[in-house]
């Protein structure tokens, strides 16, 4: 019983393999590559150290290819140094949401089309939305027919389209609020 030796694997000694690193740095690499293309706001939304900040921001400023080719890779340099799971995380984020806003901008086009083959949604939107102006709505809506018909540029059109959203993102809100709400009474349930 004096001997307990284990037998090692040779290839658990070495580490990793050269690929697997190598498929790492490029998983680094390509995710630096996602983040040099965010715009100003999503950029300060993600969990990034300062530095690594910095150099998204220079590599944005460059305009020279060989100097953008360089401070990628400086990126990817630092990219070894950091967890890619926040940035991941808050880059899904964006993704969804921007798939998120193409589906409801898609519905809203949807329901203009069906607006204007049928007058009968007037009355859904007006069910769906008390207090909106349906007189406004109708006067686009005919407005817009005529539009089309004259060939003339879509004024109205596109004036039915900014009410639908309005009336979407303040219904929206209006839930988010009810949600919020019940939140609140369940949190005032637990200190009770």
């Amino acid at each position: 019983m004096a001997h307990h030796h284990k037998h090692h694997n040779q290839e658990e000694d070495l580490g990793p393999s050269k690929s697997s690193l190598k498929r790492a740095s490029h998983a680094l690499q390509d995710l630096g590559q996602e983040l040099v293309q965010l715009g100003k706001d999503q950029l300060n939304k993600v969990p990034l150290e300062e530095g690594l900040k910095d150099a998204i921001k220079d590599y944005q400023r460059f305009t020279a290819h060989e100097a953008k080719r360089r401070q990628l890779q400086y990126i990817g340099k630092l990219m070894r140094n950091v967890d890619p799971e926040p940035i991941r995380a808050a880059l899904d984020v964006f993704k969804g949401v921007s798939a998120t806003e193409n589906a409801r901008l898609h519905r809203l086009e949807t329901l203009r089309v069906r607006l204007l083959e049928d007058e009968k949604v007037l009355h859904e939107l007006a069910a769906e939305h008390p207090g909106m102006d349906l007189q406004q709505l109708r006067t686009l809506r005919r407005n817009a027919l005529k539009e089309k018909e004259a060939n003339k540029p879509p004024k109205a059109f596109r004036e039915i389209f900014r009410i639908l959203r309005e009336l979407d993102a303040a219904s929206r809100k209006a839930a988010a609020g009810a949600h919020d709400d019940a939140d609140d009474e369940a949190f005032e349930d637990d200190d009770a």
